[in-house]
């Protein structure tokens, strides 16, 4: 069973999101996957939040190449 999580859980869960940052990823689709079971209620699952997460891993601070 999925551990769903709040915008709030998930500002606490990942270190330096802000509300607001998790809004622009939502609204720019390139944030964790969502779900949204009322207008007003945004649920993430921790899973897909930590997979995220870990998809941003660098091993350099060079730019990537195009």
């Amino acid at each position: 069973m999925e551990n769903y999580l709040s915008i709030d859980q998930v500002v606490a869960l990942i270190p330096g999101m802000t509300k607001g940052q998790l809004a622009q990823l939502r609204f720019k689709g390139t944030g964790p996957r969502y779900r949204k079971p009322t207008p007003k209620t945004v649920l993430y699952t921790e899973r897909e939040c930590i997979e995220w997460l870990e998809a941003s891993a660098r091993s350099g601070t060079a730019a990537e190449a195009v």
